[in-house]
């Protein structure tokens, strides 16, 4: 026979297990913060202060608040191309709603008259489009070179220019008629 203990009681951890209940309120993180008038109210205000720093800075053409479509030195004098000048498109909403307004009137050949003036206003969007591409790429290459030439740059001009020039954003920078390069 050997001479052999029995081994002592083994060591426990040392304290009790805590109750599910006890465990689960330790656990606990609200998925939503402080919900204090006070915390609702200054983060009401802190977003607010960001929307409107956002807004005034895509008014101003600010390239870290604007959309990634109009960042860019490129896109910049695009628009500036655009803003410089009267185009057709500008004229498609006020000419649609004469149009919407003169249509009730029962008349054929008002009707028909109608229905010309918004082909033509319709073609002349797709002439000026054209011309308005062909500039904005020459004068952005002669800048940036062909090469470096983004693309997209003509119909983001295009897009600008059927767009109301108070309903444009950015906002224009650049007045009617300025040969601003």
């Amino acid at each position: 026979m050997t001479d052999i203990e029995p081994t002592s009681k083994s060591a426990g951890k040392g304290k009790a297990t805590p109750s599910r209940k006890t465990q689960e309120s330790a656990n606990f993180k609200p998925i939503v913060g402080d919900k204090s008038p006070e915390a609702k109210k200054a983060a009401k205000e802190k977003a607010a202060a960001e929307r409107k720093r956002a807004r005034d800075g895509i008014a101003a053409g600010d390239d870290r608040y604007l959309l990634v479509r109009d960042r860019g030195p490129q896109k910049k004098m695009a628009r500036d191309i655009v803003d410089a000048r009267l185009t057709i498109g500008e004229l498609m909403i006020p000419v649609m709603v004469l149009v919407l307004f003169l249509s009730g009137i029962n008349s054929p050949a008002l009707q028909l008259g109608l229905v010309l003036t918004m082909w033509l206003v319709l073609a002349g969007i797709v002439v000026d489009g054209i011309f308005i591409n062909r500039k904005v790429k020459a004068t952005i290459a002669e800048k940036f070179g062909e090469s470096k030439l983004e693309s997209g740059l003509g119909w983001y001009a295009i897009v600008r220019a059927t767009q109301l020039r108070i309903m444009r954003t950015p906002k224009p920078t650049v007045g009617r008629g300025s040969k601003k390069k």
